[in-house]
């Protein structure tokens, strides 16, 4: 005999398990997991924006971290919060693309400078635009109070995480 799964036999069916998180039930995914959701769907959104300007994800963090006067490697990896070994993989690309470069420190010839170049200069402002785009994208639906009460909110969280990873590290 074919069973056909109504929904309150689905109901029953579901009664002894646990309840697993969906999108329909944002109350019970908690908050973590609705951040996992939202930064992962973020940074696909992103990272398509970030490919028509010819850009992967990261490298525009690194590109936006670096001030006119340039950076040691070992700061900007905490800038970034990552370890130095991947701003250099990440510099060895954008020194592929010309819009940085690596210098010795004059001062210290075991640290190495990172420079932005005239065209990162000019790739930066394309990288801001695009993160811009993105970022009306996302808030115009919500109106100024709630993007500003949520704005608020979501750095006050950033900030606390930063200052336990920085703990932990």
């Amino acid at each position: 005999m074919l069973e056909i799964a109504t929904p309150s036999h689905r109901a029953r069916r579901h009664e002894t398990s646990a309840p697993r998180p969906t999108s329909s039930m944002p109350h019970e995914i908690g908050l973590v997991p609705a951040l996992l959701s939202i930064a992962k769907s973020t940074r696909a959104m992103h990272g398509l924006k970030l490919a028509e300007c010819g850009f992967s994800n990261g490298q525009d963090e690194l590109l936006l971290a670096i001030p006119e006067g340039g950076l040691a490697v070992n700061e900007l990896a905490d800038r970034l919060m990552v370890r130095p070994s991947t701003v250099s993989k990440m510099t060895d690309r954008l020194i592929e693309k010309g819009l940085i470069r690596r210098i010795a420190d004059g001062s210290d010839g075991r640290r190495t400078i990172v420079r932005i170049t005239a065209s990162g200069i000019r790739a930066r402002a394309r990288l801001i635009q695009a993160r811009s785009d993105l970022d009306d994208d996302l808030t115009k639906p919500l109106g100024e109070e709630a993007c500003a009460a949520l704005q608020a909110r979501l750095t006050d969280c950033v900030e606390r995480l930063a200052k336990r990873l920085r703990r932990l590290r």
